[in-house]
């Protein structure tokens, strides 16, 4: 199906309603799997299933507080201090109590998911906050949000052995928000996998080096 053939609008604006489904697919999906697999390694990331999810729950507690601040910064993060528990492991502020398990791992993505949704709700989308993709507004951080978790989802359902097919909307619109120069008459959930380094796409190489423009849209 191409990001044309959608029923709704790709250039339709992304909500906080948006992210809070996406979040919620991705943990109907995660909590399938298998609890002695959360070691194995995430598709083609270098770190583990459980690494990686607490990276994409860093991921998205980060974008929360970067719009925080009455004046969020505008050249910089919010500056929480980040520890990488191995070396090569993920630098990140959120890390999951072991001892909790897989559902306390869970719980902790669907909290700091939480708290974007409800940065994203109750911020001006007139503000401007800083990302290293571009100073961003609030809709831009949710779309942020949705990317990283469909693709890192995509990323765990390999590790895991798990299906993972996120709706084509989603998958539009985010395309539509953050890479705007993406082809548009391609299967989105492919493209969005090309355009962020995890696949080939109709003849197309996959990215050795790849960003998104986070920058608000008029």
């Amino acid at each position: 199906m191409s990001r044309s053939a959608e029923s709704e609008s790709p250039a339709s604006p992304i909500t906080a309603d948006d992210l809070d489904r996406a979040l919620r697919l991705a943990g109907d999906v995660l909590r399938g799997a298998d609890s002695e697999l959360w070691g194995n390694k995430a598709g083609s990331l270098e770190w583990d299933c459980w690494e990686t999810v607490e990276h994409l729950s860093d991921d998205l507690f980060a974008y929360a507080v970067q719009l925080g601040p009455r004046t969020p910064p505008q050249d910089g993060e919010v500056p929480f201090a980040l520890e990488s528990r191995r070396p090569g492991g993920p630098e990140k502020t959120v890390h999951a109590d072991r001892a909790a398990g897989p559902a306390g791992l869970l719980q902790v993505l669907e909290a700091s998911g939480a708290l974007l949704v409800a940065m994203v709700r109750t911020t001006p989308p007139q503000v401007r906050a800083y990302h290293v993709f571009g100073v961003s507004d609030p809709e831009g951080f949710a779309a942020m949000g949705i990317v990283e978790t469909l693709v890192h989802t995509h990323d765990l359902a390999q590790g895991l052995g798990l299906v993972w097919s996120p709706p084509a909307d989603l998958c539009s619109r985010a395309l539509a928000r953050l890479f705007p120069h993406a082809p548009e008459h391609t299967d989105p959930w492919s493209t969005l996998l090309w355009a962020t380094g995890r696949a080939e796409l109709s003849g197309r190489p996959r990215l050795t080096t790849w960003r998104w423009d986070g920058t608000p849209r008029a």
